[in-house]
């Protein structure tokens, strides 16, 4: 039987570059609005009133998470 396969699904973000790569959801103080990051990539974004959290993470992500 052959080995099984494993995947890195996180393995390409990785870059060569000094500056850490954004993952998860942060709050872009120009706009306004609520985004998440894959991989150093911009994915989804959303308004702070369409935004699935209650008010506290809300104010802890702006406040902690704010780019």
């Amino acid at each position: 039987m052959s080995e099984p396969v494993q995947l890195d699904l996180f393995g390409d973000c990785e870059e060569k570059s000094k500056q850490p790569v954004l993952n998860g959801m942060y709050y872009e103080r120009s706009t306004g609005l609520f985004v998440s990051y894959v991989c150093g990539r911009r994915h989804f974004e959303v308004t702070a009133t369409r935004c699935l959290g209650d008010k506290a993470w809300k104010q802890k992500t702006m406040r902690e998470r704010a780019i």
